[in-house]
């Protein structure tokens, strides 16, 4: 066996003469420093889940629903509706609290015509509930514009980022244009 370790000395010394300590440092980092780019973006799934056509009728009756995404205050919602998870249209489930900054959308409502100013809040502190998910993008701004872009963790501002669901409140009737 001596042959063997012998063999294997000769290798690990080769390398050793061919590269440095500071090399395999340089390379360590690269790979956690690129690690370091992917980690937040990995736990906010909220890609659009496989959704078939409604009809119609069907649009109709859930503009008054909502637990459905075509609910009209959810025009430029993207997450878990709050209704599905426990809560209601304009507070969080329990277990959560909401989070300290909001995105802001102005949607029709079917009933009287106007448009509405709608502050959509996520609710932060708990897995995420994984039912109901919308994404609807009516107006959505690109994403250098903060304030009315919805692809971004609203989290931030909370103890927890972890995002759950998101709620949907009425602030006004919006200025004509």
């Amino acid at each position: 066996m001596k042959w063997l370790d012998s063999f294997f000395e000769d290798r690990l010394r080769a390398v050793a003469h061919r590269a440095s300590r500071r090399s395999a440092i340089a390379r360590v980092s690269k790979w956690l420093i690129g690690s370091a780019f992917l980690l937040p973006v990995l736990p906010f799934d909220r890609s659009p889940r496989a959704a078939g056509g409604a009809k119609p009728s069907e649009i109709a009756e859930n503009e008054l629903n909502d637990q459905h995404c075509d609910y009209w205050r959810y025009c430029a919602l993207d997450g878990h509706l709050c209704t599905c998870c426990g809560g209601s249209i304009t507070s969080c489930p329990p277990g959560t609290i909401p989070g300290s900054v909001t995105w802001i959308g102005t949607c029709e409502n079917p009933e009287d015509g106007k448009h509405y100013l709608v502050s959509y809040n996520d609710c932060c502190g708990a897995a995420s509930c994984g039912r109901c998910y919308c994404n609807t993008n009516e107006g959505e701004r690109p994403g250098y514009r903060m304030g009315v872009h919805n692809d971004i963790n609203w989290c931030m501002g909370t103890e927890s980022t972890v995002y759950h669901c998101t709620v949907s409140v009425v602030l006004g009737t919006a200025a004509a244009k």
